[in-house]
C-alpha cells in the first residue's frame, strides 16, 4: 500500500518548547495530539514523509516541489535556537515531476524562493526528528489554483509512489481559522467558528467532498491556511477507505488548530469526491448556458471559436440591434470552478458596435490577461461567462456620489488610471472599492486623484 495514512497537524511555533517557553502548556491538547501522530508514523515506519505546507514557495498557477538532497530551518524569527534538517527523497521527487509532466499538470522543481524550511515545514520536522529520525522528506507548497487541482495533484502525489513501489504517508500542515477572537491575531469573523467546525467534522467523519461545499468567501473571512493542503491530501487518498481519528482541536490564541488522523483500510470505489465535484459542476454549467443571453454567448462562442481554431468570429448572426446599432465599452469575465480565469474590457469603445467589441474582448481576456495562464481547448467546458456593458463616465466629486453596489469608479492622476467594477463579490465599502481601483492604477492613497463612476448592464 504505497499510502497507508495521511494526517493533518497545525504549525504554531509556539507549540515548540524552545519558542513557547512553558506557553504551549496553553494548548496541549494539540500538543499530545501531534504525539499521538509521530506515534502512528513510527509504527508504520514509511520510507518517505510528504509535507504540504501553505508557507513553502507558492505561485498562483504552479505546484512548486522542493528540488536538492536536503534542506535546513531554525526558528531563529521566533528568537529561539532550535534547529531542523530534512533529507530529500529525491527518487521520488524526480517520478513526481515526471509523471506531472506526463500528464501536462502544472508541478515541478523550477522556480525555489527560499530554500531554508519555512515554519509550516520546521514545525511538523521538529516533532518526528526523535521520534522517526530515518525518513526522507518530500516538502511541496500550495497554489492559487482551484480545489479540484489541488485534489488531482494529490492524485499524482499517490501515483508517483505507486510507480517507485514507495510507502510513504502526508502531512498535511496547516492552520485553520486565524479568526476565532478579538484579541486574536487578525480579530474576529464569525466565520472563523464557523468554517472551523465544518472542517473539523469533515476530519472527524472522513467525508472529504464537504472541502468542496465550503464557501470561498467565509474561507477567505475566516483567514485560514490550511485547506487547500488538506484537499491535496484528500485527493491521495481517492477511493480509499479511511479510518478517522480527529485526535484534537483547539483556540485559545484565536487561531484554529486541529489535529487529525486518516488510516487506510481497503479500496472504496465511492470515495471518488473530484469525480462527484465534477459532475456537479458539469450540470451546473450546462444550466447556466441553458440561460446564456446573447451577449454572455457571443463572448463564449468567440473565445471557444478562437481558442480551438485560431479564427475570430466576425460579428454573430441574429444579434439584436442593441448589439450590432450601439457603442459602449465592454468587460468580458471570464470563471472557472468559481474563480476568475480572465477579465479584459475597455473604459470607452473601441469598435464599431458592442458585438465586435464583446468578441475583442472575449478573446483577450481568456488568452491575454497577464495574471492567469491562456485558456487552453481542453477548460472550455468549464467556463462560465459574463459581460458588462458600461454606460458613460461621469465626474464622482466626492466618496458620497459613490455607490459600490450600482455605480464602478475610474480614479485618474496624469496618465494614470484604474476601474474597478461595481457589485464585485468581497467589495463591500466605497472605501475598498477606492483602494483597489488606485491599486491597479499604481495611486497612493495619499496622492490627489480624479473620480468618474459609471453604471454597467451585467449579462450573463
Amino acid at each position: 500500500m504505497s499510502i497507508p495514512a495521511a494526517f493533518i497537524v497545525p504549525h504554531p511555533p509556539l507549540i515548540v518548547p524552545e519558542v513557547g517557553r512553558s506557553q504551549e502548556k496553553g494548548i496541549q491538547a494539540t500538543v499530545d495530539g501531534y504525539r499521538a501522530v509521530v506515534g502512528e508514523i513510527a509504527c508504520l515506519k514509511p520510507e518517505t514523509i510528504i509535507i504540504l505546507s501553505p508557507h513553502a514557495t507558492a505561485y498562483a498557477d504552479y505546484f512548486h516541489i522542493s528540488p536538492g538532497a536536503s534542506a535546513s530551518g531554525d526558528f531563529k524569527q521566533f528568537r529561539a535556537s532550535a534547529q531542523v534538517h530534512a533529507e530529500y527523497d529525491s527518487e521520488y521527487v524526480a517520478e513526481l515531476s515526471d509523471l506531472c509532466q506526463e500528464e501536462g499538470f502544472p508541478a515541478g522543481t523550477s522556480g525555489e524562493k527560499n530554500a531554508s524550511l519555512d515554519h509550516g515545514t520546521a514545525v511538523p520536522l521538529y516533532f518526528l526528528r526523535e521520534a522517526y529520525p530515518s525518513a526522507r522528506y518530500v516538502r511541496i507548497g500550495v497554489s492559487g489554483l482551484s480545489l479540484q487541482e489541488h485534489y488531482r495533484f494529490g492524485t499524482l502525489l499517490r501515483g508517483a509512489a505507486d510507480r517507485l513501489g514507495r510507502e510513504a504517508v502526508i502531512l498535511a500542515s496547516g492552520d485553520l481559522s486565524h479568526r476565532l477572537t478579538e484579541d486574536g491575531p487578525y480579530g474576529f469573523s464569525p466565520d472563523g467558528p464557523k468554517i472551523d467546525n465544518t472542517l473539523t467534522n469533515i476530519m472527524r467523519t472522513g467525508d472529504f467532498g464537504g472541502f468542496f461545499k465550503l464557501d470561498p468567501g467565509e474561507c477567505e473571512n475566516a483567514a485560514e491556511c490550511g485547506l487547500r493542503g488538506f484537499v491535496v491530501m484528500a485527493g491521495a487518498l481517492d477511493q480509499k477507505a479511511v479510518l478517522p481519528t480527529l485526535y484534537s482541536y483547539e483556540g485559545p490564541f484565536g487561531v484554529g488548530y486541529a489535529v487529525a488522523s486518516f488510516r487506510v483500510t481497503g479500496e472504496d470505489p465511492s470515495r471518488r469526491f473530484l469525480a462527484a465535484v465534477q459532475n456537479a459542476y458539469a450540470a451546473g454549467v450546462e444550466a447556466v448556458r441553458s440561460r446564456e443571453d446573447p451577449y454572455a454567448r457571443l463572448a463564449r462562442e468567440a473565445l471557444e471559436r478562437y481558442v480551438r481554431g485560431g479564427e475570430q468570429i466576425l460579428q454573430g448572426q441574429g444579434l439584436p440591434e442593441e448589439m450590432t446599432g450601439r457603442r459602449a465599452g465592454v468587460f468580458v469575465s471570464v470563471k472557472k470552478h468559481g474563480n476568475l480565469g480572465g477579465c479584459i474590457g475597455t473604459i470607452a469603445p473601441t469598435q464599431r458596435n458592442i458585438a465586435l467589441e464583446i468578441i475583442k474582448n472575449a478573446i483577450a481576456s481568456g488568452t491575454d490577461d497577464p495574471r492567469f495562464s491562456p485558456v487552453t481547448e481542453s477548460e472550455l467546458a468549464d467556463l462560465i461567462y459574463s459581460v458588462d456593458v458600461l454606460s458613460a463616465a461621469e465626474p464622482a466629486a466626492d466618496r458620497s456620489d459613490l455607490d459600490v453596489k450600482r455605480y464602478g469608479v475610474i480614479v485618474t492622476r496624469g496618465t494614470r488610471r484604474g476601474l474597478l467594477l461595481p457589485n464585485l463579490e468581497g467589495v463591500d465599502t466605497v472605501d475598498q472599492q477606492l483602494e483597489i481601483a488606485c491599486q491597479k492604477a499604481g495611486i497612493h492613497a495619499s496622492q490627489n486623484y480624479t473620480m468618474e463612476r459609471f453604471e454597467v448592464a451585467r449579462h450573463t
